[in-house]
């Protein structure tokens, strides 16, 4: 099982829901949603083409991309749709004290 390393990203009354908030971390360019009552983060970058893809219109669980129109799943970062077929990164996320916070695999 991975474990994660935690970093604060913001308050969590920062990001109201059905907000989304752009984020570079440790080079990592990502995009957090608030959905109803869940948080998911992941990669800023479509993977067909390496295009942003946080400013996608959102279909649910899906953000599709504003190049391309290929799908990937907010929960999973699983390409969903051509022309992209590999997956964006995910990002766990969890609320902590009020705060937000994105979890990155710690590497041994």
């Amino acid at each position: 099982m991975a474990e994660y390393e935690y970093i604060q990203v913001a308050p969590l009354e920062e990001i109201p829901a059905g907000e989304r908030l752009f984020l570079e971390i440790e080079g990592n360019p990502i995009v957090l949603f608030h959905l109803g009552a869940a948080f998911y983060a992941i990669g800023d970058v479509c993977t067909h083409d390496n295009g942003p893809l946080g400013d996608g219109e959102l279909d649910g669980h899906r953000i599709i991309c504003p190049r391309h129109g290929a799908r990937f799943d907010l929960r999973s970062g699983k390409a969903l749709t051509l022309p992209a077929v590999t997956h964006a990164p995910s990002y766990p996320v969890r609320v902590v004290d009020g705060m937000v916070e994105i979890g990155f695999e710690v590497k041994e």
